[in-house]
């Protein structure tokens, strides 16, 4: 089973950017990849996926500001944050996660365990 980890976390002021790195143990180029954030006291969410054959998806709040990318040669999945606001402060996580190809990753559909995440705090 492939390893993810996750880093590129900091603290940014709002409207700041950061790119966040989901880095594989191997090749990555037949899997699903989505990125979660899980903020103190909330549930983890999803915020963005992009399966094997580069198809994206965002959640709402994200849309327009963060953009997902895969570099198979790199077996690395970004995560470009944009136009940070303070509601983005997270851990966020990347995993793998089954995919309905034409509707999108599925819900609660991660197949493997969870990192350690990499803390985003916007803050001024």
């Amino acid at each position: 089973q492939v390893q993810l980890v996750e880093s590129g976390g900091g603290l940014v002021q709002p409207g700041g950017s950061l790119r966040l790195s989901c880095a594989a143990s191997g090749s990555i180029s037949t899997i699903n990849v989505a990125w979660y954030r899980q903020a103190p006291g909330k549930q983890r969410e999803f915020v963005a996926g992009i399966n094997s054959g580069g198809t994206t998806k965002y959640v709402d709040s994200v849309k327009g500001r963060f953009t997902i990318s895969r570099d198979n040669a790199q077996n690395t999945v970004y995560l470009q944050m944009n136009i940070l606001k303070p509601e983005d402060t997270a851990v966020y996580y990347c995993n793998a996660v089954r995919w309905i190809f034409g509707l999108g990753p599925i819900s609660g559909g991660q197949t493997g365990p969870w990192g350690q995440g990499t803390q985003v705090t916007v803050s001024s």
